[in-house]
């Protein structure tokens, strides 16, 4: 009997050498995939860093300017979403709009507008800068053409020229504002048993957080903040429509329409395409483009740029280093 438990003793005793060891094993293993991963971010971090300083040395500084003698119609696009950094970034559609309007040969701008609109700060920018260049060059007429959509922010722009076109099939207006407010999750926390923990400093730095219920007094604040920019943009459609809009409830609602409805609304003032428009309402067929576009380079940039911000996220979060 106690050769027996001598015996069983001993194979215990083994076995727990043997899970000390697999668990030594996998300790380290856990250790070394860390240290490496640390290095694999540090370095990819390191090698980006000099990427993106490698290929700014390249990158042209300035924005040159079309040079063309012979008399032409000078093209602005605005094809995308309206945002800083994005397909239509105001910076560059003003550096564009300023190039156009003091080139010698340009005798008319055109808009060529495709876009569901975006952000109403870069959209009155734009607004604001062509109502500037039109007073300093009066002899030089600007036109917007819309494509498929000239929605939001893009009407916002459009609405600046002095005459607006578009196809019967276009879309055309959604003149109001709108801001995702995400969803509400506070009664499915409840119901799982799920406490939100949230430190805030200002008592309304919470405001519209998703997991906590709806205050009534910061709910009337952010209406009544969209309700400004709204006005903003109604006074602006105003400005520059004037007595050619029709006197109709739904013209400010946010609502959209085809060509052949805008038309009727007073939202445009005829159809055509832009070569169509160069050619016939313009008077100068030949069409020069001095949309300013981004910089392939600096594409490059930004996805580095990006690359680099998430590995450096990743090595900061290694070190459970606090990040606003």
């Amino acid at each position: 009997m106690s050769n027996t438990e001598d015996t069983g003793t001993e194979a215990n005793n083994n076995n727990n050498k043997e899970w000390k060891l697999i668990e030594k094993m996998i300790m380290s293993l856990g250790q070394e995939q860390t240290r490496s991963r640390r290095w694999g971010i540090f370095f990819k971090l390191l090698t980006f860093t000099y990427l993106f300083f490698a290929i700014y040395l390249f990158i042209p500084k300035e924005v040159q300017a079309p040079v063309i003698s012979s008399a032409h119609t000078a093209l602005i696009d605005i094809k995308g979403v309206i945002a800083d950094g994005q397909e239509v970034d105001a910076d560059n559609v003003v550096s564009g709009l300023k190039n156009a309007f003091e080139a010698r040969a340009s005798k008319s701008i055109l808009l060529r507008i495709n876009s569901p609109g975006g952000s109403p700060v870069q959209s009155a920018y734009i607004f604001n800068e062509i109502l500037r260049l039109r007073a300093l060059f009066p002899e030089k007429k600007l036109y917007a053409v819309i494509t498929d959509i000239g929605a939001s922010g893009a009407y916002y722009i459009a609405a600046s020229a002095d005459e607006i076109y578009a196809n019967e099939s276009s879309l055309v207006g959604s003149i109001g504002v709108i801001m995702g407010g995400g969803f509400g999750f506070e009664k499915a926390l409840a119901k799982l048993g799920v406490e939100r923990r949230l430190v805030t400093a200002g008592k309304h730095k919470s405001v519209m957080d998703p997991f906590l219920p709806v205050k009534e007094y910061e709910q009337k604040h952010v209406q009544n903040m969209l309700n400004g920019v709204h006005q903003q943009f109604i006074n602006s459609v105003k400005l520059g429509r004037g007595d050619r809009l029709k006197d109709n409830p739904e013209l400010f609602s946010g609502l959209f329409w085809n060509g052949v409805d805008a038309k009727e609304l007073g939202l445009i003032d005829g159809f055509g395409s832009p070569g169509y428009v160069a050619r016939e309402i313009i008077g100068y067929e030949e069409i020069v483009d001095y949309t300013v576009r981004p910089n392939p380079f600096e594409a490059i940039l930004g996805r580095i740029g990006s690359e680099v911000t998430r590995s450096l996220g990743a090595l900061m979060g290694e070190y459970g280093t606090l990040m606003h």
